[in-house]
């Protein structure tokens, strides 16, 4: 798991916008997708989506859950199933830095793209991020409404 680096020969398939609205991202890693069958020719199509995807340790191992990768219509007896969880591909050292993290500080793995990189390999940008506090729309509803009432009582008194 190398930090990620600036490498401008990369083809995105899949970018999670929406992970970087919703989290702080502390650091950012390139690791590596084991992907079976038809799953690679699907995902040089570009039709793959992470959106509502992310990763979690289970029995030492990181893995990518609720990924979507559709079916590769021209090998149907041998497709793949479109949502199953994807092992990511780290050394034992990192998984347990990453568990760690997650268990001690309350962070969250968040999968940010996959592409491939320089040599046509699978990758993705894994982010070790902590939730954003999101802002209470119920505080400002109450400061609002409180002003609209409080206009009215000095218009009519």
């Amino acid at each position: 798991m190398a930090p990620k680096s600036g490498g401008s020969d990369r083809t995105i398939v899949a970018d999670n916008r929406k992970a970087r609205f919703n989290y702080e991202i502390e650091s950012v890693y390139e690791v590596g997708i084991e992907l079976r069958g038809t799953e690679v020719k699907s995902l040089r199509t570009g039709r793959a989506n992470i959106q509502e995807s992310y990763a979690a340790e289970k029995n030492g191992e990181i893995w990518l859950y609720n990924s979507y990768l559709p079916e590769y219509l021209q090998a149907n007896r041998f497709n793949h199933e479109p949502r199953r969880p994807r092992r990511l591909l780290l050394h034992k050292r990192e998984i347990a830095k990453l568990a760690a993290a997650v268990a001690k500080d309350g962070k969250t793995l968040v999968p940010l793209k996959v592409y491939f990189n320089e040599q046509g390999r699978a990758k993705m940008e894994l982010a070790l991020a902590r939730g954003k506090k999101l802002h209470d729309k119920r505080e400002t509803e109450k400061a609002r409404d409180w002003a609209r009432e409080k206009g009215r009582l000095l218009k009519t008194g």
